[in-house]
């Protein structure tokens, strides 16, 4: 990158924070301090507004904005990509916001950049697994966005799918996170007096309260999920796959064994649980028999040796002694 397209992506960086590090500018630039300090000299001597705190950063004054940012062809490619996941892996609210934001880049790229995504659109796809969808509203993410950056507390009826039952929750939120197929809420449950795991598609109503927490008394989200790990740290990483034929039967029943992660792997179905107790998980694994694969660790597939032996051995013991030679 020559020095103006840097100074022009230095200002567009300075313009996404209120205060910006010059640490952050050297990691991502990949220059020096040193480096860094005599470009936002030339920036501001070429009479860009910009102030700077001692000890915290740099930041533009109020008031003060570029004229609309050009794409190039790359960065048009990289956003139709995130609508595409967009549209399939969130929720309606993020998906009509993202709609909207899209249409608005799009009316800034010139015609090259137009056509490169009419070209594109119909050439980029993702595709989920189709499974049973709850009757519930599934639009409330960009409103848990909301409560997260304002602190605000939500008040919620929220439905379990393992206790099969309807709860009124008033939650604290400190983040959302994607894994096995769905958006979850981290929040602290003024009802369970504990940190709770919530699914977003689960949530059947949503409100805010019309009150603040204070965050200091919480972790933040990547200190939730430290903390979750290290209290973990007994439990035995399990990887196995199903046949097709009945995954849907292991996934009714999959949270109760510590389920982390699903895959699919085309003819079968690849799941990660994390499990403090070997033989408990194997005697769930048996009711699937050739079905299932155990893939890792090796002691679990010697503990499944060693339960199917004890079961040969007991039921070979009350086979019927032969009558005669009339049997056997």
């Amino acid at each position: 990158m020559n020095r103006i397209d840097r100074l022009t992506a230095i200002l567009i960086h300075l313009q996404t924070k209120k205060v910006v590090k010059a640490e952050e500018i050297s990691d991502r630039f990949e220059i020096s301090l040193r480096t860094v300090y005599r470009d936002v000299k030339a920036l501001m001597e070429a009479g860009v507004p910009i102030g700077s705190e001692a000890g915290k950063g740099y930041f533009i004054v109020d008031g003060y904005h570029l004229p609309p940012v050009m794409f190039n062809q790359e960065e048009a490619s990289a956003l139709l990509t995130a609508g595409k996941l967009v549209e399939k892996m969130t929720d309606d609210s993020i998906r009509k916001a993202y709609d909207s934001a899209l249409l608005k880049i799009k009316s800034v790229l010139n015609s090259a950049e137009k056509d490169h995504l009419e070209n594109l659109q119909s050439s980029i796809a993702v595709y989920r697994m189709p499974d049973h969808q709850p009757e519930f509203p599934n639009q409330f993410m960009s409103d848990v966005q909301k409560a997260i950056s304002k602190k605000e507390v939500l008040s919620m009826t929220y439905y379990s799918t393992g206790k099969q039952e309807h709860t009124t929750r008033f939650v604290e939120p400190i983040g959302v996170v994607y894994y096995s197929g769905r958006w979850h809420l981290i929040a602290w449950c003024r009802l369970r007096n504990g940190y709770r795991d919530f699914r977003i598609d689960m949530i059947q109503t949503l409100e805010h309260a019309g009150e603040r927490f204070d965050p200091r008394g919480h972790p933040t989200l990547q200190e939730y999920f430290n903390s979750l790990m290290k209290a973990h740290d007994d439990m035995v990483k399990v990887v196995v796959s199903f046949e097709k034929s009945a995954t849907q039967y292991a996934r009714n029943s999959r949270y109760y064994y510590g389920f982390v992660s699903e895959e699919d792997l085309g003819e079968r179905c690849r799941m990660t649980f994390l499990v403090a107790s070997l033989r408990s998980f194997c005697r769930w694994l048996m009711m699937y028999g050739k079905s299932v694969e155990i893939e890792s660790p090796e002691a679990l597939k010697e503990t499944m040796e060693e339960l199917v032996e004890e079961l040969y051995t007991h039921y070979s013991s009350l086979a019927p002694m032969p009558v005669n030679g009339l049997m056997g």
